[in-house]
């Protein structure tokens, strides 16, 4: 019997990781097809971009419609093929409404060209600009953890500022990404949006062919696409792994921090790249912390949901996925570690019980490496400068959380951090505020997702324009041939513009 190579199979079959169910199936394009794509989305993109922001937003307001109006099929395809709970797959489509709300708010103000005053006398001669054009075709590559969303994440802002897009979905969950996309058709809007499915020899063709590459997955990956956009001086943004640190003071709430690190360490599964991975508690409320964070956990429900909301938590993505998390666990109990509650597969599917960890320490695998699943392990510490030393000791730094009545202790402490983003007594909170970069520090990525303005031009290219201020003469001071007189006014004028005092003059 003869099996074909994944990355030359003309399909691509999708399960269900609850069940193991086939839930359907997705082309896998070839570097020709992914050619032709980005070849019909470049000839699209002038008349998108010549439209404007203003014209544009109206698709992205019918889109906005058509996500609500179908926001219980795409949750349904979204638990088909990802095993989430109900409530966590129902997260997708209402936060890619509200996205697509910001940046139609938005996108014209944060667009619109800017005009900086000239910084010398002779720079007053003249109107200074600065225009942002986009690149033609922006590629998008999206992971399998939020398969709807993560497409609207990216897709969105760069369509907004005038670009064509291809999203290349992970090969685990394609299939809410086709949703994305049909939407976009289906409410009649430019052909400037397309999709390519397929394995990673789909992914680097799309890296290969388009003019910016937006991509959210693993480090070893990241790195892949950032050596191939430097050989072809392609500009890139990475949004890469996590191990996110949660710091728990002795003054904290520890009600409102065991509820709110619960959360922030197992929704989705704990399949987010800002979970909550590691847990840093002052000695003193370590006992009580973990009593309560325990408690909380024991009361999770998980299992494979229909649209009853029953279930907490759901499935793990992948069989690979579940073994990481299980040797994670593994070899913390045999470093030393012990398992408060959870620990182990259910054996159905690719669930993979809520599990706390206690007595870690900082060297385990559960610490150092990004686990990506339903684990908290606790560690601790002596006092915050210990907690800081060891939340910083890690080769991460995507964002992190600190818990503490004192908001003033809290800001000090999150300024010390080498993460992306620092949430006070809160869990995932910047994630929602789009006004907020969204980037990970070290080997969590390069540049960052929204930010305000930064989120939309990061797709393009500033044009700096000068434009005569007043009536100009056939030729100007420093003009060939030169004028030793001319030369002289126009150096002493430099010179007054650039020096202070007496040395304004020359003197």
């Amino acid at each position: 019997m003869t099996t074909t190579a994944p990355d030359v199979a003309e399909t691509i079959e999708v399960r269900n990781p609850a069940d193991g169910g086939v839930v359907g199936q997705v082309p896998n394009d070839s570097q020709e097809t992914v050619v032709a794509k980005v070849k019909a989305l470049r000839e699209a993109q002038p008349a998108w971009e010549a439209l404007g922001p203003k014209e544009r937003r109206r698709w992205f307001l019918r889109l906005q419609e058509w996500v609500l109006d179908n926001s219980q099929h795409i949750t349904d395809v979204l638990q088909s093929e990802t095993g989430k709970s109900r409530v966590d797959a129902s997260f997708e489509p209402v936060v890619s409404a509200d996205l697509l709300n910001y940046w139609s708010k938005n996108a014209a103000k944060f667009l619109a060209d800017k005009h900086p005053h000239p910084h010398g006398p002779l720079g007053l001669a003249k109107n200074l600009e600065i225009t942002y054009r986009p690149y033609p075709v922006v590629g998008v590559i999206t992971p399998w953890n939020f398969p709807f969303l993560n497409g609207v994440f990216d897709a969105i802002p760069a369509l907004a500022a005038g670009a064509s897009v291809l999203l290349k979905p992970s090969e685990v969950t394609p299939l809410s990404a086709v949703e994305f996309v049909r939407g976009w058709k289906e409410i009649g809007a430019p052909p400037v949006l397309e999709i390519s499915t397929g394995y990673g020899a789909t992914g680097a063709a799309l890296v290969d062919t388009v003019d910016y590459v937006q991509f959210t997955g693993s480090t070893p990956t990241g790195r892949i696409i950032a050596q191939q956009c430097a050989a072809r001086l392609v500009p890139y943004s990475l949004e890469l792994g996590g191990k996110d640190p949660a710091i728990v003071l002795a003054d904290a709430d520890l009600d409102r921090a065991a509820n709110g690190i619960a959360w922030g360490g197992f929704f989705n599964a704990g399949q987010v790249c800002i979970s909550i991975e590691r847990v840093y508690v002052e000695e003193s409320v370590y006992d009580e912390f973990l009593t309560k964070l325990t408690k909380n956990v024991d009361e999770l429900r998980m299992g494979q949901d229909d649209r009853s909301y029953r279930y907490d938590v759901g499935a793990l993505a992948t069989v690979t996925q579940r073994d990481i998390v299980q040797r994670h666990v593994e070899e913390a109990v045999a470093g030393g570690a012990r398992i408060v509650t959870g620990g182990a597969p259910t054996g159905v599917g690719t669930f993979f019980a809520p599990t706390v960890l206690a007595d870690v320490e900082q060297s385990m695998s559960c610490i150092q490496e990004e686990t990506f699943g339903p684990t908290l392990p606790v560690v601790k510490v002596r006092d915050e400068q210990e907690a800081i030393a060891l939340a910083n000791d890690s080769r991460y730094g995507l964002s992190a959380s600190v818990w503490t009545r004192d908001k003033q202790r809290g800001q000090r402490i999150a300024r010390q951090l080498e993460a992306g983003a620092v949430n006070i007594n809160d869990a995932f909170s910047n994630t929602f505020n789009f006004a907020l970069p969204m980037g990970g520090w070290k080997e969590s990525g390069i540049g960052a997702r929204w930010g305000g303005p930064n989120g939309i031009l990061k797709y393009c290219r500033q044009q700096a324009i000068t434009t005569p201020r007043i009536p100009v003469q056939s030729k100007e001071l420093i003009w060939y041939p030169y004028v030793p007189a001319k030369v002289k006014t126009a150096l002493a004028l430099m010179r007054a513009g650039a020096a202070k005092g007496r040395r304004r003059l020359g003197l």
